[in-house]
């Protein structure tokens, strides 16, 4: 057992970049498919519910009444789901800024990932890459308490689940809490790069 502790523990420099690797798939990966109008479509709910992010879009306060007389946010009647595209709602997304930002986003989730992985031969890009990726998912986990989708909803009827609202995380919000382990990975990397600036300089 002890010279499997002794693998582990003389391979740190392997399982960082490791996780610099992890980092850089995850983010050109989702930053790429931002440029799809589904992915787009699907970052709405978040986005239209962030003090930090709505004024990117046009219609993100605009409120709209249901069939059954809810007064709901316009971005809820104009959702596509994954895999079918009505046309009105893509026009609306269309007037709502909803893809031109999604493109803005993926290039710049893209180059957060690619500053990670430059970390292996730069460190001083590889830091500035792990604080981003730690910046950017502060910004992901707050939409744990700005957007309710991510909470099991109260939808009633005959038989209404006991189990909705805090702490029952529905999948966006169980998609949205895997950003801790993504905030820990940027602090991890962006020390790595920081131990290595100071070794140099020394």
């Amino acid at each position: 057992m002890n010279r499997i502790y002794k693998v582990f523990s003389t391979s740190q420099y392997y399982f960082v970049n490791f996780i610099r690797i992890a980092i850089f798939i995850v983010m050109a990966w989702i930053g790429g498919l931002k440029a799809f109008p589904y992915e787009a479509d699907g970052i709405v709910p978040f986005v239209a519910n962030s003090p930090l992010m709505s004024f990117f879009y046009e219609n993100s306060t605009d409120k709209a009444i249901t069939n059954d007389g809810r007064e709901v946010l316009e971005y809820t009647l104009h959702k596509n789901p994954e895999g079918r595209t009505v046309q009105k709602n893509k026009e609306w997304h269309e007037r709502n800024n909803t893809y031109s930002f999604s493109y803005g986003l993926g290039a710049a989730i893209f180059f957060i990932g690619f500053l990670v992985i430059l970390g292996i031969w730069c460190p001083k890009l590889g830091f500035w890459g792990g604080v981003l990726t730690f910046v950017m998912s502060l910004v992901t986990l707050s939409f744990l308490f700005t957007t309710p989708e991510t909470f099991v909803p109260n939808l009633g009827g005959d038989y209404p689940t006991p189990h909705y609202g805090f702490p029952y995380l529905s999948g966006p919000g169980r998609l949205v809490l895997k950003d801790l382990i993504m905030m820990a990975a940027g602090l991890t990397v962006a020390s790595d790069s920081a131990n290595k600036i100071l070794s140099k300089a020394i």
